[in-house]
């Protein structure tokens, strides 16, 4: 079980570490502080990032909060704490800055889960037997993956690209994430073919040990992203992304307990905003937090050698440019007046 610790304020160390350790910390962190402002750099953080990571941020959000902040980043340098396809992203999004990551590979079960060649070919398969349908991907996925779909969601926008964007009549080739695909199709009851891919964080929360913490707590309140599998879904009092269960949390004025069945870093946000209340993380199958092993890989002392080095950078690929498109579409512009033609039609 995890408990998350009060927070500190944004540029000094978490709690928890001993002298020495912070005194670090407060070294690297003073460099970086130093360097972003040598660079005129903007830092941009996934809440899933370390909390020392994110009290450093300029912005700190999900991916769709991050995506169109970077479009409003007068600097030109953005150094995205996140991994690599969110960094991709803001690349797409500001062709003119220089985006800068702290570990390449810094990937992503689910950008895993969907190869281009792969979602390629079964597409044309769809196409040879028929179906009318478009794409819909989940922003956890590759350039390739965004350049052949009609339309990129976050959890945050994605109830209205699926209600409002895709035009009725057709089906739904929704990848990579089978969970949060159900929990779309079972919100909107429009008709999906799910892609076999999942979270690797989500995908593991126990179900046995969600129960007795229910028991054990009977007046948390249980938040659970929907990557989640459907039995997770299903003993949550509400379901969100990140953003929605930080706007759920708010709601809640006198202390209460939750549990949060999400990437455990997102509790330090949590406690960091709403301090008054308790956050226990769901415990994983296999551990007693989840956390996401590509998000770790980002540490400060890589955010400031990637500041100090210039590299690694996210540099523009031929795919991008179709990318862009349906990223720009997706989550810049205001809702569609014409149905979008599918792509690879």
């Amino acid at each position: 079980m995890s408990v998350v610790s009060p927070a500190e304020p944004r540029g000094l160390a978490p709690v928890g570490f001993g002298p020495a350790a912070a005194s670090l910390l407060d070294d690297v962190s003073a460099e970086i502080l130093d360097l972003k402002k040598k660079l005129g750099a903007t830092i941009l953080a996934h809440y899933y990032q370390e909390g020392e990571i994110q009290a450093l941020a300029d912005i700190t959000g999900d991916s769709l909060k991050l995506a169109r902040e970077a479009t409003k980043v007068d600097s030109p340098v953005i150094v995205f704490c996140g991994v690599l396809f969110m960094a991709e992203t803001a690349k797409m999004l500001n062709p003119a800055k220089r985006v800068l990551l702290p570990d390449l590979r810094a990937g992503c079960s689910l950008v895993d889960a969907c190869p281009a060649d792969k979602l390629e070919r079964y597409q044309e398969r769809l196409r040879e037997n028929g179906r009318k349908f478009q794409t819909v991907c989940y922003i956890n996925s590759s350039a390739k993956v965004k350049a052949l779909s009609d339309w990129v969601v976050t959890s945050g926008n994605a109830e209205d690209i699926v209600r409002n964007k895709v035009p009725q009549g057709y089906e739904i080739l929704f990848v990579p994430d089978k969970h949060l695909g159900r929990y779309l199709q079972e919100l909107t009851g429009r008709p999906m073919i799910l892609w076999d891919g999942s979270c690797m964080v989500h995908e593991i929360f126990s179900v046995v040990d969600l129960i007795k913490q229910k028991k054990e707590h009977p007046k948390a309140v249980t938040l659970a992203h929907p990557e989640c599998p459907q039995n997770i879904l299903q003993l949550a009092d509400f379901a969100g992304g990140t953003e929605a269960m930080i706007k759920h949390v708010a709601d809640y004025k006198a202390p209460t307990e939750f549990l949060v069945a999400t990437e455990a870093n997102m509790m330090w946000e949590l406690q960091r905003r709403y301090p008054q209340h308790t956050y226990l993380g769901v415990p994983g199958i296999t551990c007693s937090c989840n956390k996401c092993p590509h998000m770790a890989l980002n540490t400060l002392e890589k955010v400031r050698d990637c500041m100090r080095d210039g590299a690694p950078e996210i540099l523009w690929q031929p795919e991008f440019d179709k990318a862009k498109e349906v990223l720009a579409r997706s989550l810049l512009n205001p809702p569609a007046t014409a149905p979008v033609q599918p792509a690879g039609d």
